[in-house]
């Protein structure tokens, strides 16, 4: 219990450090631009390439990434169903909502609950490689395409090559299929870099907040709400259903549905902001899923942890 409460003070810290800096206009007013694509174009590929070039991919080979995977299939399409009936968004806001409603923080929160909660961090692994393989690159090509206006095969084949985070992402994938265990020499400056991508986010995240209010008017309230309420209940009882399914143990079984629970990820807002669609969006889902995320975590210790 103390893990959940220790990952969200940590995080809940920094994020006061970007609003406090922002009001206090420490840093130029375009800061949060400058500071986002930072992440996006050199610390993020880093810290992926670093986190996946250790990775032990027989987590992978597991029942959680198939609970996982059809997890953030039903919540995702749950959001276009109802986007597509009574939101008529373009594609790329669209986007930005099913990834909201499905995308999760494995890393900055998922690991510390992984390791303080659940004992170990091979139970976000399997999470954590599958958004970085699977789903970021689905999310970006979509945002990519759907931004410049045009859909070819060729754009889609080309992304890998145009993406710094996929780029860090497949080369990190590489290297731990190869097996290969890089010199520390090697690997550590891409750590430092990388260590930067975490924190940079959260003080942007909270630079963004200055001046703003959740669910303001003339915002996307009802996309809001409904991405909000298919990450923090419909995806952590879809879980536990799946897991009853599966005959997930007692810790598994805790152990999914903690992570399904776990909030939307800072990743989209960062996205979000690099493509200048969806940001308002994207910030509120974060902020709203990371307050509820709170007393549902809690709740769901309360009543599986064995």
């Amino acid at each position: 219990m103390s893990g959940v409460l220790v990952g969200f003070a940590i995080i809940g810290f920094i994020i006061l450090v970007g609003y406090v800096v922002q009001r206090a206009k420490i840093l130029p007013a375009d800061a949060p631009t400058s500071l986002n694509r930072f992440v996006f174009f050199v610390a993020s590929p880093a810290l992926l390439f670093t986190v996946i070039a250790r990775a032990d991919l027989s987590v992978i080979f597991s029942s959680f990434l198939v609970v996982t995977i059809i997890c953030v299939a039903v919540s995702a399409g749950l959001y276009l169903i109802v986007s597509k009936v009574f939101f008529r968004r373009p594609l790329a806001e669209t986007v930005i909502g099913a990834a909201g409603a499905s995308y999760v923080n494995a890393n900055n929160i998922g690991l510390p609950v992984a390791v303080y909660v659940l004992g170990s961090a091979q139970f976000v692994a399997p999470l954590l490689m599958f958004q970085l393989i699977i789903l970021a690159p689905i999310t970006l090509t979509l945002l990519d395409v759907s931004t410049r206006g045009s859909v070819s095969m060729k754009t889609i084949l080309m992304q890998p090559v145009r993406n710094p985070i996929i780029l860090g992402s497949l080369a990190g994938f590489f290297i731990a299929l190869s097996g290969w265990h890089l010199p520390d020499a090697l690997l550590e400056p891409f750590v430092l870099i990388g260590g930067a991508a975490v924190p940079v986010v959260l003080i942007t995240f909270g630079m963004s907040l200055s001046g703003q209010r959740p669910l303001a008017a003339g915002s996307d309230r009802r996309e809001i709400v409904v991405a909000t309420v298919l990450k923090s209940v419909v995806m952590p009882l879809v879980a536990y259903i799946l897991g009853r399914a599966f005959q997930l143990d007692g810790i598994h079984l805790f152990g999914v549905v903690v992570l399904a629970a776990l909030p939307t990820a800072q990743n989209i807002f960062n996205y979000a902001h690099r493509y200048e669609v969806g940001v308002a969006l994207a910030r509120d889902i974060v902020l709203l899923t990371t307050i509820s995320s709170i007393p549902v975590l809690l709740v769901i210790a309360a009543l599986l942890a064995p």
